[in-house]
């Protein structure tokens, strides 16, 4: 390139993929602000590189081997990973590109020629310098081994016909403590550091932590390491940043590199009380024209001093490097390949395995340690985990069931719950700044999740497993504090004569389903409490109610009418079930109805039941009839399924109408004609499509008003549209500028969520739309400088937001296995009704998916040779590794036994093939 306008051209053209495993190329990477990739292993080392190498490497809130960061960082601080060369007759040269000369030089003719290649999961960044004819190339991963250890390899090769006198320094500033101390006691902690020198590197090993555990003996330490390719040591360091800086210096022009100074500290040196840097010094070296020399160097975080000769034997060397590599990619693409797409088009399929890779991600980094996830302290909120698992029950099915029925022990007996689950099973916190509140969603999410695991696996037998439930100081859904209740007494229920409740877990979903229905405002919908899954609805806990999720809660009690009979055809089965005697009073039907129509009774109802619970329940049980509970619930389903469309469908004086979302906390509807222009959110249409409360005409008239009030060429589909001014009395979602996160963005999840209604409404075309135009925003890389993926959100400019860790991948995945590609699972049975549309088929008319299914991997190939349209096909002839199979039709679709796909052998890819028919 000769011209910065050429460069910047360059860096927007996007990146493009290589090959057929979703490795990618990006051009310039570093002319796009707010790029970063993550590099993490199951041992728990979390690692985020941008461009040129800047990001953070962690293995907690409390445990930061690189400075916390947040994404602003990634171009203001110069706090990076680095390694320098000093070059006889040129002087310093960072092969990261982090030099006050390079960055100087970045929007001039000077700028170097950069290339980013990333797979699953490395991440190697080129640059090329015609000044000084030399190509460094820098492979960062986290190997898939059992250490908390991040690898960069860097290999120079010459490029000219000179031959190069190089001297090397490796320099990756050690933090070493917590987030905590990054501004408070930010030079007192430094006093804390103990230095120390080995062969390989320099290691840190405070003498104490201060952070939110208290000032402790500290035992974690921090190390930087690094080995030429034959894995010869560093011959010197400089472990206290400002000697390596020098007085004046910086990190980006470090004296000690600039001036070519010999190092001031060998091998066995101990230092007190300083902030250090990982600054190793190689031995200079001459480099041939096309002669390449590599240097391997080693970020590790360990729960006491490090083992350096073990560690240098497993990983310092560019044989073991490379070893480890192969290791690495093998392992993540043998996760991806559980779920693969394959239609007519092939970038987006390609795209779709990063996607395939971000459940996985939420899993292992929860909310947070990436950059955008700057107020994440660790731990997933309770939302996060049943979400999560909608992909994960797919992609990880094993440990899933375990998942599932570990974290019904956070379900409270007032039906709300522990908002942050902890790193162990069965581990649950209020809230993590003790300020508890209840998401009024949360009830919710669980049975979605539930259910498609016992269809997944036919494991009705799950629902009658006892499970215990979560005890704090908080009652009546935080609402009161119960000071007779002690941290001493544990986090579990218990009877009133100190035994450890335990309730079925099918007794844990009626609570949580049936109190939202009596905890209702004036308006008679559930109210909203702290916030429901729009976290941003956060001030309207008095009078506020949430129109969307009463449609939720009420398509819940309707599946769970109609799951309880077939609890008699479980293993075990029944045709009863026993449930706490103070539980059954909600089950009002069975003894004293209540008249659903009057506020108040329902409320007296619920206080009767909070009131009986504190501070223990009895222990006693009450039998029910299955059939009977399942009328209650019927019963209570039809009265919410008619409120919501007699009382919350509305019309605007042009004309379109929808269902009305939300109060606020002056109990006015949210929703309609206002003087500000025409209020309208996108949730309030989600749920009522997706638990039909919607009726099919209603259906098409939600999408027209969606598409007039909420649809945006530029950004996609809303999740609001301009309210106009601070809603004191909803949220603050509207204190942030409007098309920004929760305040009329392109939010990625709840847009989803819509696509996955219309597609189980039979609107396929609306869904497809909805879901092509997150896609086409999502990859392209001109608007939203984002890798491939998904984001929480797409802003007011297109960019995405909050790359990486977002629910909506989850949701994304499964609209597309189980409602676009059809394939799902029907109380154990394999269920195929696909809803491609003629577009979706390749050239030879086929589409597959490759998913696992009763512990078996099945590649499911549609075959639509007369390109038929939806709706224009049906399933014709099917059949199994080659065998026609005679499989049951069933509206649209086949059923394939359990026990014949059981009856598969496992470790192979077994091939369904099935032939649509016009």
């Amino acid at each position: 390139m000769n011209s910065t306008k050429g460069m910047r051209e360059m860096a927007t053209s996007g990146w493009r993929f290589e090959g057929n495993e979703g490795v990618f190329r990006l051009e310039q990477p570093e002319l796009s602000s707010y790029l970063y990739f993550p590099l993490v292993n199951e041992a728990g080392m979390m690692s985020s590189v941008s461009p040129n190498l800047h990001g953070q490497a962690t293995t907690g809130h409390n445990s930061f081997l690189l400075e916390p960061i947040s994404v602003e960082s990634l171009h203001n601080s110069k706090a990076a990973r680095n390694f320098w060369i000093y070059v006889d007759g040129y002087g310093a040269w960072s092969v990261t590109g982090n030099s006050a000369r390079q960055n100087a030089a970045l929007f001039s003719e000077e700028k170097e020629n950069t290339s980013l290649e990333a797979g699953f999961l490395w991440h190697k960044i080129t640059r090329e310098s015609n000044r000084l004819n030399l190509r460094a190339e820098i492979t960062s991963f986290v190997p898939v081994t059992d250490d908390k250890i991040e690898l960069m390899k860097v290999r120079l090769t010459n490029t000219g016909d000179q031959e190069l006198a190089i001297t090397p320094t490796a320099a990756i500033p050690l933090y070493a403590r917590s987030a905590d101390d990054l501004r408070d006691h930010r030079h007192v902690t430094s006093l804390l550091h103990r230095i120390y020198t080995s062969a390989y590197g320099v290691e840190v090993q405070p003498a104490l932590s201060f952070d939110e555990r208290g000032h402790r003996v500290n035992k974690t330490a921090y190390g930087v390491f690094g080995a030429t390719q034959d894995g010869t040591p560093p011959i010197g360091f400089f472990p206290v940043t400002e000697d390596f800086i020098g007085e004046g210096g910086a990190l980006d022009w470090p004296q000690a590199v600039v001036d070519h100074r010999q190092p001031d500290v060998e091998a066995g040196a101990e230092i007190e009380g300083y902030e250090a840097v990982g600054a190793l010094r190689f031995a200079t070296t001459q480099l041939a024209p096309g002669e390449s020399v590599a240097y391997v160097v080693a970020m590790m975080i360990a729960d006491d001093r490090i083992d350096t000769k073990r560690m240098a034997a497993a990983y310092l060397s560019e044989a073991r490097f490379d070893e480890l590599l192969e290791e690495n990619e093998a392992y993540w693409l043998g996760k991806l390949d559980t779920l693969a797409f394959h239609s007519g088009d092939k970038q987006h399929d390609l795209w779709l395995k990063w996607v395939t890779l971000q459940p996985i991600l939420r899993r292992l980094y929860g909310n947070s340690f990436l950059p955008y996830h700057d107020y994440g302290r660790g731990g997933r909120g309770w939302r996060d985990l049943w979400q999560d698992c909608l992909a994960l029950l797919v992609m990880e099915p094993d440990e899933v069931g375990h998942l599932l029925y570990n974290n019904y022990a956070g379900v409270r007996i007032d039906g709300s719950n522990a908002t942050i689950i902890g790193a162990k099973p069965g581990e649950f916190i209020a809230d993590r700044n003790n300020i508890p509140r209840v998401w009024m969603d949360h009830g919710a999410w669980p049975l979605l999740t539930t259910l498609l695991y016992i269809h997944q696996s036919g494991d009705l037998g799950f629902l009658l497993k006892p499970q215990t439930y979560f005890r704090d100081i908080f009652t009546k859904r935080c609402k009161e504090r119960d000071l007779s209740w002690t941290p001493e007494q544990g986090n579990k229920l218990l009877t009133q004569d100190g035994r450890t409740y335990e309730g079925s877990i099918l007794e844990h979903i009626l609570l949580q389903n049936i109190v939202p229905f009596f905890n209702v405002g004036e308006n008679g919908n559930m109210k909203l409490e702290g916030a429901d899954w729009n976290d941003g609805l956060d001030m309207a806990p008095e009078c506020g109610e949430s129109v969307a999720f009463t449609a939720f809660y009420a398509s819940n009690l309707r599946e769970l009418s109609e799951l309880l009979p077939r609890l008699a055809q479980a293993p075990g089965g029944t045709d009863t079930i026993e449930i706490a005697e103070e539980i059954a009073v909600l089950l009002d039907s069975l003894d004293t109805p209540v008249n659903y129509d009057s506020i108040s009774a329902k409320q007296k109802l619920l206080e009767r039941y909070f009131d009986s619970v504190v501070p223990a329940v009895s222990g006693r049980k009450r039998k029910f009839s299955l059939q009977q509970v399942a009328e209650d619930l019927r019963r209570k389903a039809d009265w919410a399924f008619e409120h919501l469309r007699k009382q919350e469908w509305i019309r605007s004086a042009e004309g379109f109408e929808w269902f009305n979302g939300y109060y606020n906390n002056d109990a006015v509807r949210v929703e309609g004609d206002h003087p500000n222009g025409v209020r309208m959110t996108l949730t309030g249409q989600v749920f009522t499509i997706m638990g039909g409360i919607a009726t099919e005409e209603q259906v098409g008239k939600i999408t027209a008003a969606v598409d007039h009030y909420l649809k945006d060429e530029r950004i996609g589909y809303r999740l609001n549209s301009r309210f106009g001014e601070i809603q004191q009395n909803l949220g603050r979602a509207f204190g942030f500028a409007f098309g920004h996160k929760e305040n009329g963005a392109m939010f990625s999840h709840m847009t989803v969520m819509y696509a996955n209604a219309l597609y189980k409404r039979g609107f396929v075309q609306a869904g497809k739309q909805v879901l092509d135009s997150v896609y086409h925003l999502s990859a392209d890389f001109e608007r939203s400088r984002m890798y491939p993926g998904i984001p929480e959100y797409i802003n007011e400019r297109g960019r995405g937001m909050y790359t990486y860790l977002t629910g909506s991948a989850s949701w994304l995945l499964l609209t597309l296995l189980t409602e676009v590609y059809g394939v799902k699972g029907d109380y154990g049975d394999l269920r195929l009704e696909p809803k491609l549309t003629a577009e979706q088929f390749d050239a030879a008319g086929e589409a597959s998916v490759i998913t696992s299914f009763a512990g078996r991997q099945l590649q499911i190939v549609y075959r639509n040779l007369q390109r038929a349209e939806y709706g224009d096909y049906r399933i014709g002839q099917v059949a199994l590794n080659g065998v026609t199979l005679d499989s049951s039709s069933r509206e649209g679709g086949c059923l394939i036994p359990r026990h014949v796909i059981e009856a598969l052998p496992k470790g192979a890819v077994h091939r369904i093939e099935i032939t649509l028919t016009a």
